[in-house]
């Protein structure tokens, strides 16, 4: 059992919505957050978009993940205090980097140029 089980089973209904109210009260679109959302994991828009109203946990979300972007481990940086990169969980570590592709589009930054 992980420490991280309460995160893996929380609704991904219940946590995408706060990552998209994040962005949006900076200034930024709920189409942006959905972006980083298929660039990170390959899912479909579609199939992103029927996730909000469905009983999928966020666990569940990453693990089944199409086709993760080979470039995610190129994401650096500290999210809630934590260097990514020294995040030995590999599902928390998952979620971490849509948590601060998130965090910097909040912030401003040009998360598309990295994403290219």
């Amino acid at each position: 059992m992980s420490k991280y089980d309460k995160v893996y089973q929380m609704r991904f209904a219940k946590v995408y919505p706060l990552l998209v109210d994040k962005a949006v009260r900076k200034g930024r679109t709920k189409g942006e957050v959905e972006a980083i959302f298929v660039w990170l994991t390959g899912y479909a828009l579609d199939e992103l978009r029927a996730f909000e109203t469905s009983e999928l946990t966020y666990g569940d979300f990453f693990r089944n993940a199409p086709a993760p972007n080979p470039r995610r481990g190129e994401i650096k940086g500290k999210i809630c205090g934590i260097n990514i990169e020294t995040i030995e969980e590999p599902l928390m570590r998952e979620m971490r980097y849509a948590d601060k592709l998130v965090d910097d589009l909040a912030k401003g930054k040009d998360v598309f140029a990295f994403m290219g």
